[in-house]
């Protein structure tokens, strides 16, 4: 790999990290429909997963804990609501209240199966230690780099 010094356009594409993370997540997204379908996305996973962990939670704090602009996660959590897998009720403070429905629940438990083949899918050709090195390089990348984002995660 060039040095961080060298000139970019010697760069090749497939040393830049920008490249490679978004091949990355064309790669699991890919693999996520695969296995899961087209009904849900990889986002919306990621909210009805937060909703089980912690029901009730209001849309802004559920937009810091998935990442997502407070206006994305609302159109989002209005698609959930019309497909029956959350409801939303407004409290007094202005706030949206988002909890899993008995269909969303239901939903999240047959997904876990298909998940665990997405998992085994995507690190077929990795060993155990370097699925475990992956993911905390990964993890070590993204909390180091969270302040950048347009939708940091706030916990």
């Amino acid at each position: 790999m060039p040095s961080p010094t060298s000139d970019a356009a010697e760069i090749d594409i497939n040393d830049q990290p920008g490249h490679l993370i978004r091949r990355a997540h064309q790669i699991a997204v890919s693999v996520f429909h695969e296995k899961l379908g087209r009904d849900i996305t990889p986002v919306q996973y990621a909210i009805l997963r937060t909703l089980q962990k912690k029901p009730g939670i209001d849309q802004v704090t559920l937009a810091q804990q998935v990442a997502l602009d407070t206006s994305t996660a609302a159109d989002i959590a209005a698609r959930l609501e019309t497909k029956g897998w959350i409801t939303r009720q407004v409290l007094a403070r202005g706030q949206r209240e988002l909890r899993l429905t008995a269909e969303g629940t239901g939903l999240l438990a047959q997904t876990v199966p298909a998940m665990a083949e997405m998992q085994d899918a995507l690190f077929s050709t990795m060993s155990e230690q370097e699925r475990r090195d992956f993911m905390k390089l990964l993890a070590k990348f993204v909390t180091a780099n969270n302040d950048r984002s347009r939708a940091p995660m706030r916990a």
